[in-house]
């Protein structure tokens, strides 16, 4: 049995549902507030946390993220830990920079993420940034794959050699600025549809 709970406070909705002995459907989603270093405190809904199964290369024991757009950041989505406040990595969609980048999944990939094809899911390469931000680098080797219906997602480690974990990008995305300079590169991404947008605390809230 499951109840419909309207409230937006999740201690609300689950200690009703203890009572009741049912799981609760939050209309609209369950608000979860989740901690994080960069951003603060951020509220998101239950449907907006990634399910990554085998977490992340290097954190396999985290595995829930999401995915946020901060809008003081005209080029980078973050893809922030839920459960480790200072763990988010910058990412980026490759055809931002890598043109005619193609991936072939392994039948494992497609069985973990519950897809038979690519035709639902958004690709993301996690971004590293030294000190000196014209040497960035993009893992092409190992990218984020996204089912976007069922949000589940996995790093994905590709078979093509070819495919560099540290491909420079600071000069390709320079000149797609300089292609576009009435558009942030962040704009061009199609990922943003699966991303959170962070309040901009020095903004008032439309209406306000």
């Amino acid at each position: 049995m499951r109840f419909r709970c309207t409230e937006n406070s999740p201690d609300f909705c689950l200690a009703v549902s203890v009572l009741l002995g049912c799981d609760p459907f939050v209309e609209g989603g369950l608000h979860v507030v989740i901690q994080t270093t960069r951003f603060g405190q951020v509220e998101i809904q239950d449907q907006d946390i990634l399910l990554f199964s085998e977490g992340i290369l290097g954190f396999a024991e985290l595995h829930k993220f999401v995915l946020l757009d901060d809008p003081t950041d005209d080029i980078f989505a973050w893809l922030q830990s839920c459960d480790e406040p200072a763990i988010a990595f910058p990412v980026l969609e490759p055809e931002l920079f890598a043109e005619n980048y193609k991936v072939t999944l392994a039948k494992t990939d497609y069985e973990a993420l519950k897809m038979t094809d690519l035709s639902k899911a958004r690709l993301l390469c996690i971004v590293t940034i030294p000190d000196d931000p014209t040497q960035m680098t993009a893992n092409l080797k190992a990218p984020v794959v996204i089912n976007i219906p069922d949000r589940k997602a996995r790093q994905c480690v590709l078979q093509d050699n070819h495919l560099a974990i540290r491909e420079p990008i600071f000069a390709k995305l320079q000149q797609r600025v300089v292609q576009n300079p009435t558009q942030s590169i962040k704009s061009q991404s199609a990922a943003l549809e699966v991303a959170v947008r962070i309040q901009n605390k020095n903004q008032p809230e439309a209406g306000l």
